[in-house]
C-alpha cells in the first residue's frame, strides 16, 4: 500500500501491515460516526501498529478563523484525534488525559494531515505525539498527549460501539 503522506513516510521508514484487517475496520467506522470528527470532516486515512494517519478537510466556514487561517481549536482536534486512532491501534479503548502542542505554522484551508504515533504504552496509561503538515509537508504544529486507557478492543465485540 503507498503512504498517504509522501515523503514523510519515506523519512520515517513507516512499513503499512495489512495484518490490522479488523481492526483498521473496525477504527475507521467508528472515527466515521464520531459526531466531532465528522463535524470538522477528519478521516482516517491509514493506520499501522501504533501509528495513525488522519486528514482533515479545512474549510473556512467550518474551520477557519477571523484571520483566515484554520482555528488552532480545529488543528488540536486533528492531534489529539491522530494520537487517539494510534493508541487505538495497539487494541486499547483510550481517552485524554493532558495534552500539549506547539503551533509552529499557520494552517491555511485544505487538505491537513496528521500522523501519530505512540511513544509508550502502558496498562493503564499511553503517551503519544503527532505532528501536523499541509500538502507539502510543512510541519504545522507538533503535540503530545497522554491516554488514560479504559478498555481494549476485541474481535467481535462491535456491539459495544452502539
Amino acid at each position: 500500500m503507498d503512504c498517504p503522506f509522501g515523503i514523510y513516510c519515506r523519512l520515517q521508514g513507516e512499513i503499512f501491515l495489512d495484518d490490522l484487517g479488523w481492526l483498521r475496520k473496525r477504527l475507521t467506522k467508528l472515527y466515521k460516526r464520531n459526531p466531532h470528527v465528522k463535524l470538522l470532516q477528519i478521516r482516517v486515512a491509514d493506520i499501522s501498529k501504533g501509528t495513525a494517519f488522519l486528514e482533515m478537510a479545512a474549510e473556512y466556514e467550518k474551520h477557519g478563523n477571523l484571520h483566515g487561517v484554520v482555528h488552532g481549536g480545529a488543528v488540536a482536534s486533528l492531534a489529539d484525534t491522530a494520537m487517539g486512532v494510534a493508541c487505538s491501534t495497539l487494541g486499547n479503548k483510550v481517552v485524554t488525559v493532558d495534552m500539549n502542542i506547539n503551533f509552529i505554522k499557520n494552517a491555511g484551508l485544505g487538505i491537513i494531515r496528521a500522523v501519530g504515533k505512540v511513544l509508550h504504552s502502558g496498562r493503564h496509561t499511553m503517551v503519544a505525539e503527532a505532528e501536523i503538515f499541509d500538502t507539502g509537508n510543512v510541519l504545522l504544529a507538533k503535540a503530545r498527549g497522554t491516554f488514560f486507557v479504559v478498555g481494549q478492543f476485541e474481535q467481535g465485540d462491535e456491539e459495544d460501539d452502539a
